[in-house]
């Protein structure tokens, strides 16, 4: 409590009001405002007698913080509409790269695109070919059975076993290295594009992360005998950086394996495989349909899924 000019004892309020003690409340005529030298409830603070104002031109701290908070907002406003104006066409999330492509960003795309063409312009070949030319098979498509047929063909005296061997390496690695080279274009963003509902890939990376080399080596090698999709490890062995050379020697070493071990299991059927050979070489057109109905039944399963 403190004393006013007048005499009157004044409480100096935490509010920054000078508040009159409980008699002046009572009675406020028992001293005029002029004698008692204040007028209550003006903003200040009561000092020895006197009423300090407050400074001109100075904004209230709350006051201030809410001029900065419209200033943030409106630059990042400002900032967010520069950003989606100058938002270049080609970002799109179905896209590997980020911004305009290179040119071997549009080279690697197109040769992802023209293999699968080349799988599709293939298939009506793909069955009569395992009865009459089973090592062009091997050539064109390196399927399965178009191994086992070369070399049931090489038992029976109908070709070389080497031959059906030689052929069929080119013939299963001759798009790996597309899947190497996207992989360390783009890294793990067309791991996820490609195969957006496989849980192989990102299972894959974190093992990459985890133990590096000591996992990409041997998935190289082993990829063939597993039944994932190739592409899947050949994109991580490029995002985790192996070297070209690396690739190529284990790509070989793996299919030099898978290679051997369907064409052992040919040349051990011998005439039964043949047999089944020109079976399917004989029905290539009926096999040719089925073939493109469940292609086709895929791809209408796949697209609905997705909806």
């Amino acid at each position: 409590m403190r004393e006013a000019v007048c005499g009157a004892s004044y409480i100096e309020s935490t509010t920054g009001l000078c508040t009159p003690c409980y008699r002046h409340r009572a009675s406020p005529d028992s001293a005029p405002r002029a004698e008692r030298g204040l007028v209550c409830g003006r903003a200040g603070r009561y000092r020895d007698g006197v009423i300090e104002e407050p400074r001109a031109g100075t904004a209230p701290a709350a006051e201030e913080a809410a001029e900065a908070d419209k200033a943030a907002e409106a630059a990042q406003a400002e900032g967010e509409a520069t950003g989606e104006a100058e938002k270049s066409p080609w970002d799109d999330p179905r896209l590997p790269w980020n911004g305009k492509p290179g040119k071997a960003d549009i080279a690697c795309w197109a040769a992802i695109v023209l293999s699968g063409l080349y799988y599709l312009a293939i298939l009506p070949f793909r069955a009569s070919l395992i009865g009459t030319h089973p090592v062009i098979s091997e050539l064109l498509n390196g399927s399965t059975e178009a191994i086992v047929a070369a070399a049931a063909f090489a038992r029976v005296g109908h070709g070389s076993l080497a031959v059906a061997v030689l052929a069929a390496i080119p013939g299963l690695m001759k798009f790996d290295l597309i899947y190497w080279w996207a992989g360390r274009l783009w890294g793990e963003k067309i791991i996820l594009l490609m195969f957006p509902r496989s849980k192989h890939g990102p299972r894959y990376m974190q093992r990459v992360h985890k133990w590096g080399r000591r996992f990409t080596w041997p998935a190289v090698v082993v990829s063939p005998f597993v039944p994932i999709p190739n592409a899947i490890v050949y994109l991580i062995a490029g995002w985790a950086g192996m070297s070209l050379i690396t690739f190529l020697i284990l790509d070989v070493i793996g299919t030099a394996l898978w290679v051997g071990l369907l064409a052992g299991l040919g040349y051990a059927l011998g005439h039964h495989a043949v047999r089944v050979a020109q079976t399917v070489s004989k029905y290539g057109l009926w096999f040719t349909i089925a073939l493109v109905v469940l292609v086709i039944g895929r791809q209408v399963w796949t697209s609905q899924r997705k909806r």
